[in-house]
């Protein structure tokens, strides 16, 4: 091949290449801080109100619970529970109906012990967005989540407000602590309602046996009844406990599943055989769409 034609593919391949830069399509622009400052408020609004919105209902959670031994990420399996949630007048109850696909009649959801988490319906966001929290938001970028362009925003909240509990295997105390903590906030562009929720603790006191916590909390719509409500989807909580034996990482994976209208006479059938876990387009984030 002559210098002359090598030269001239070179030249084609170039042109290809700067064509197709400029045909891809321009990333959003984040918003203004008038319209930061906006959103904001409007999302604020929605949090303190959120749980007045809730109809009463029931579903089921499930839980799949891990455990890492060697701080490897090579999580294991440890058990899976299955509760029975009722929302009733803004109060959440839990009942324990499988561990490990066993009938766990008349059970409380504590007596299931290790590491578990309540309060998800609502309890989270208004924490963050509650005016005497003096939480701080900054704006961090765009994302797509469950295919809606979506706001992320980071956050942090630096008075002792996010509670740590944990009760040690054979023991009946359980020992309590409250902390900062930061995390994000993903907002739909469409709606301005929250559609996931990160808290990391912070500044945890060397005492205390839970030396991390950190929880993902996403929400979706749901139907009920003849309605679509904006609940609960998936929460993972992850921690690190000191033991006697070094330090050991748990992580929880909580799915809500099968809502129902509440009613004295409301069942969900469930015939104890563990649910599927839920697609990946319904937890990971894909790439920022560009403007519409």
């Amino acid at each position: 091949m002559t210098f002359s034609r090598l030269a001239a593919i070179l030249a084609m391949c170039s042109s290809v290449w700067a064509a197709a830069v400029q045909t891809e399509p321009a990333a959003p622009q984040p918003p203004s801080p008038a319209e930061q400052t906006k959103l904001l408020d409007a999302v604020r609004r929605y949090a303190l109100t959120y749980t007045h919105r809730l109809p009463d209902f029931i579903c089921l959670e499930q839980t799949r619970r891990y455990v890492d031994a060697a701080g490897t990420q090579a999580w294991q399996l440890m058990d899976v529970l299955t509760a029975r949630l009722s929302y009733f007048n803004q109060k959440e109850d839990y009942k324990l109906v499988t561990q490990n696909g066993h009938p766990a009649t008349d059970t409380s959801y504590e007596s299931a012990g290790g590491t578990l988490s309540m309060g998800d319906f609502g309890t989270t966001m208004r924490d963050i967005f509650d005016p005497a929290s003096h939480t701080s938001f900054a704006w961090k970028r765009w994302t797509t989540l469950r295919g809606r362009r979506t706001l992320v925003f980071s956050y942090r909240v630096s008075l002792p407000l996010y509670a740590i509990e944990y009760q040690a295997e054979k023991r009946d105390t359980v020992q309590r602590t409250k902390v900062a903590y930061r995390g994000w906030v993903f907002v739909d562009k469409q709606s301005n309602k929250i559609v996931r929720i990160t808290h990391e603790a912070l500044n945890i006191q060397p005492s205390f046996p839970v030396k991390a916590a950190s929880e993902t909390l996403d929400y979706d719509f749901v139907r009920i009844g003849e309605r679509e409500f904006f609940l609960p989807l998936m929460a993972t909580l992850e921690m690190q406990v000191q033991t006697y034996g070094g330090k050991v990482a748990t992580k929880n994976e909580k799915e809500f599943r099968l809502y129902r209208k509440f009613s004295a006479e409301a069942a969900i059938k469930f015939d104890g055989q563990e649910l599927p876990p839920l697609p990946d387009d319904k937890t990971k984030e894909q790439s920022p769409q560009p403007p519409q």
